[in-house]
């Protein structure tokens, strides 16, 4: 029966060509493209890590956690200058005061900035301090900004609509890439299933990493703050992520320090930098052999 709309795995290669394992032979059979952000890679030998809070809520909160996730052996800086909430009234980010804070603390750490992008009329204000843009879940299938942040160049992070399937994703990467901007990478960061909400924010989909592995030569991450909405749960998630093939993690942090202001955004899913580290620690020294022996260059 043909069904208006529908697509099962051996349409990939027809919906997202340019994305597609089958239609780009140069990458073989487990190939994986090097995504650079300026010193990072994604898709090399060792999984990258990020860190960083879920929204710049001041100078002093973002550089403490900047050089906190610097210590861990953190490779890139995470955080939230526009923030996507579901209430119009609840806190929605600094804006262009969020982006000039994680300027500063890039500058002070050395660390790349990932930060969202949520509007195409934003990609190039946000793309003039950020090292690569952020493509959030509420915003997978916003064609216009996939089509924007693909022209203008830069790396972009790709998160898993929160109910997207396998095709859809492949399909918003494609946007991309049909402007001429493969760098991409994609972030697993959990979907809505029947428990969501039970015991966890949202099911991680640790199933879709050799999904992603057989259909895309893109690297992927993973985001287990966001797919479990549990500090508890993040280390054993990210743990879990790692021994499943991803090329990195995306990871919320807070501070530690007595008297510090709880976070503003999920709190509830911020990890402390201890964690962090270990974390890190583990990521480096369970480097799968297969990422590094997979990993191609642009």
């Amino acid at each position: 029966m043909s069904i208006a709309g529908s697509a099962i795995s051996g349409d990939f290669a027809k919906v997202c060509p340019l994305v597609s394992r089958r239609t780009n032979l140069k990458y073989g059979a487990d190939g994986t493209l090097v995504v650079r952000v300026r010193q990072v890679e994604f898709g090399g030998g060792r999984p990258v890590i990020i860190g960083g809070p879920c929204s710049v809520e001041s100078l002093d909160q973002t550089l403490e956690l900047a050089h906190a996730a610097k210590s861990c052996g953190a490779d890139m800086l995470r955080g939230g200058a526009y923030k996507p909430r579901t209430s119009p009234h609840d806190f929605q980010g600094l804006g262009r005061k969020g982006l000039e804070i994680l300027r500063e603390a890039s500058l002070e750490t050395g660390l790349p900035v990932v930060t969202e992008v949520m509007d195409p009329r934003l990609v190039e204000l946000v793309g003039e301090y950020a090292d690569m843009l952020q493509i959030g879940s509420r915003n997978m299938q916003n064609y216009p900004l996939l089509s924007e942040v693909g022209k203008f160049g830069k790396p972009v992070l790709l998160k898993r609509g929160m109910a997207a399937s396998l095709c859809e994703w492949l399909g918003a990467a494609e946007y991309i890439a049909k402007e001429g901007n493969f760098q991409i990478v994609l972030c697993e960061r959990g979907i809505k299933a029947y428990p969501s909400g039970e015991y966890s924010r949202f099911i991680l989909d640790l199933n879709v990493i050799p999904a992603l592995e057989a259909e895309t030569f893109l690297p992927v991450i993973v985001d287990p703050s966001h797919a479990t909405g549990v500090a508890s749960m993040v280390e054993a998630a990210s743990r879990s992520a790692l021994e499943s093939g991803c090329h990195g993690l995306i990871i919320e942090i807070a501070s530690e320090r007595v008297g510090a202001i709880r976070p503003k955004c999920d709190a509830a899913q911020a990890i402390g930098p201890t964690a962090l580290g270990r974390i890190v620690d583990f990521a480096h020294s369970h480097s799968a052999p297969r990422l590094e022996s997979k990993a191609c260059g642009i």
